[in-house]
Parts: structure tokens; sequence; C-alpha cells
């Protein structure tokens, strides 16, 4: 009886365990591998990587048709997530990386403050160099989504530090995408956005690429 026992504890144990939860995101990155698996993704390529923003620009290739682009965003991210998976979402050699991220780490901790979030980033830029001391690394300024208004404080003065933090360094630029989302009065076009007000419509899109384009390489 004690070795029938003994045995039920070592597998309720080891399904226990073998069903522990994974990591936010870690489904996403396997995906990822998955599709580079079976789509080995071109070299000299612009990586994009960051947040929801990114995720749901599923036909950026059309935006710039004469680019070759790897889109690697996953919806909900925080620059803590792109530091955690920093290896997965580097393992590409790509000539140039573009950046999104940093407006969910604000939604998670309304509290948050700006200089955090920039610590961040720097943390995550500083992997970058690492691994490519000299390709083009860009930044694109977080967006002022009217559901996150309370939080528009917090954003500016992060964006704020980070172009400053970009202007010093070496092949970095910082794309802010702001002012081109502002009506005529400088306020956000909420006609920018679907019914959540915080993702963009195919519009948004076009404005960001009107911006983006001289940033391209």
């Amino acid at each position: 009886m004690k070795k029938m026992l003994s045995a039920f504890l070592l597998l309720t144990f080891a399904l226990f365990f073998s069903q522990e939860k994974k990591p936010m995101f870690w489904q996403d990155i396997q995906n990822f591998k998955k599709s580079d698996q079976e789509n080995p993704p071109p070299q000299d390529a612009i990586l994009l990587i960051g947040s929801s923003s990114f995720t749901k620009w599923t036909d950026v290739a059309t935006y710039f048709p004469a680019k070759t682009i790897i889109n690697r965003g996953f919806g909900g991210s925080r620059l803590t997530d792109l530091n955690y998976y920093a290896n997965d979402l580097l393992n590409y050699r790509p000539k140039q990386i573009i950046i999104y991220c940093g407006e969910n780490d604000f939604a998670d901790d309304d509290k948050l403050k700006a200089d955090v979030v920039v610590g961040r980033f720097k943390t995550f830029y500083k992997k970058i160099r690492q691994k490519f001391p000299k390709i083009e690394v860009d930044y694109i300024s977080i967006k002022y989504s009217p559901s996150r208004e309370k939080l528009w404080p917090q954003m500016k003065e992060a964006n704020k530090k980070i172009a400053k933090f970009m202007k010093k360094q070496k092949n970095s630029e910082f794309i802010d995408i702001t002012g081109v989302m502002n009506d005529a009065n400088g306020n956000i076009r909420n006609e920018l956005f679907v019914e959540d007000r915080l993702h963009m419509t195919p519009e948004g899109y076009k404005l960001w690429t009107s911006v983006m384009n001289s940033y391209m390489k």
C-alpha cells in the first residue's frame, strides 16, 4: 500500500510540474520560433519589435512595398517582456530594428513613473547594442491613445526622455508619430482609432507610414 501511495504522489507531482504555468507571452514566442523554422526569415531585413500596434499591423509589408520586414510584435507586451525575451527577439540578422513599446507598461501600472519605463527601454537598447553594435535602431514614440488619456502625462515625459537619450546614440533615431496624429488644434484625432480607442485604423497606420518612410533603411 505504501508503495502504491508513493507512486501516486510521484505521479501527481509530475503532472503538476508538467502543467506549471508558462511565463506570459511564452506561446507567442514559440509561435515566432515555429514560423521561423517553417519559413526561415530573410537577412538584412527591418525587424519590428513591440506590442499590439505592431501585432495588428498584419499588412505592414503593403505599406512599405520596397522594404523587407519581419514583424515580431506581440500584443500586450511591455518593455519588461522585451527584456525577458530579448535572446529570442534578437535572434535574427536585421539591418535595422524599430521598436514600439512602453504604452502597456503604463497601462499595467498607472502609478508607474516615466523614469522606470525609460530605464526599461535603456536596458533593452543595451541588449540590442551588445549583439548589434552598428545597425540602425529606432524607437517610435508612445502614441496617446484616447482610452489611456489619464496616462498621457507620464507617456509624454517618457517620450521626451527617450528622445533625448536616442539623440545621443549613434545610428539611432526617435521617430515621433504624435504630431501627425493630431488635428489642426493639436488634439488627438479620435477617428484614427477603432472602437476600443486604443488600436488604430488603416488611416492611422498610413500616417505612421508617412513619418516612418524617411527612417526606413
